[in-house]
């Protein structure tokens, strides 16, 4: 039996990286997953590779800043699975890597309507779908910056304190419902986000030490989506509010010794290689 056995879950952004993982590893631990992603050439991708394997998917392309397409979702998982237990909100954007006004006001905009927006569309989306059954698992991501300030990754950052501090807000508002709130911090993942990126020209420098500290402190999707499904099993009833982190004194450790050891035979490193696209500021 799976720790998810007889659960409905649906994950935004999750045809690739982190979400793809949190989808495979709910879908191996028995849930039924509700795939989406911004294109549906990639949705329907998804869902067939995971139907072959014997798993029980569906999914729609879904722009979660839209509440319209959060709300056909919704709907696509309760009309082909009857219901909805779990709702992991992962869909994320990020501007080029630089000072805040090195990138125009467009970009900053993108990752406030999918990261803020997105959430709280899915959050509230969820939510109508979980208070009159009294149960279910919403599950919110958080990143860098949702701890203290990120510089050169202000609007990525910025957002990523936002659903910390909205996520507790609903956990206390909807402490006596049934419901469990939650933030999920994975920790660095190694994804395309962290592997192939821009970076504003003239800043490049900043980021001398990143392929070292990846190496160390970076871990493959299926790492965090261990955690997750932890997140989403019955271990966490009654706990809403709690921040769960993948992320430890042991990761550290390991990543260190692990590094250290190749450096000291030195074997080439097994991370995919990093690309950073210099792109020119906003005049």
């Amino acid at each position: 039996m799976g720790t998810l056995d007889g659960k409905i879950a649906v994950i935004t952004g999750s045809t690739r990286g982190i979400g793809l993982a949190i989808a495979e590893a709910y879908a191996r631990e028995g849930a039924a997953v509700v795939i989406s992603s911004r294109t549906q050439a990639a949705v329907d991708a998804t869902v067939q590779r995971l139907q072959e394997a014997g798993y029980r998917a569906a999914g729609l392309a879904c722009d979660v800043s839209q509440p319209e397409q959060v709300s056909a979702l919704a709907a696509l998982a309760v009309q082909t699975f009857g219901k909805v237990d779990i709702w992991f909100n992962n869909a994320g954007l990020e501007t080029a890597y630089g000072p805040t006004m090195s990138y125009s006001a467009q970009d900053f905009t993108k990752v406030v309507q999918t990261n803020i927006l997105g959430v709280y569309h899915g959050s509230r989306t969820a939510l109508q779908l979980f208070l009159p059954q009294r149960s279910g698992k919403l599950i919110n991501m958080v990143g860098k910056g949702y701890k203290g300030p990120a510089p050169y990754q202000n609007a990525y950052g910025s957002s990523k304190a936002w659903v910390l501090s909205f996520t507790k807000a609903l956990a206390q508002e909807y402490a006596d419902s049934g419901v469990d709130i939650l933030n999920f911090s994975p920790g660095m993942v190694i994804t395309d986000m962290l592997t192939q990126f821009d970076v504003v020209q003239g800043h490049e420098h900043r980021l001398k030490a990143f392929p070292a500290v990846l190496r160390i402190l970076g871990r493959k999707p299926d790492y965090p989506a261990r955690k997750a499904v932890w997140a989403a099993s019955s271990a966490t009833d009654g706990k809403t509010g709690l921040l769960v982190n993948s992320f430890s004194l042991g990761v550290v450790l390991q990543g260190l010794f692990k590094e250290i050891a190749r450096l000291i035979a030195r074997r080439p490193s097994d991370l995919p290689e990093i690309h950073m696209r210099s792109v020119p500021p906003v005049e």
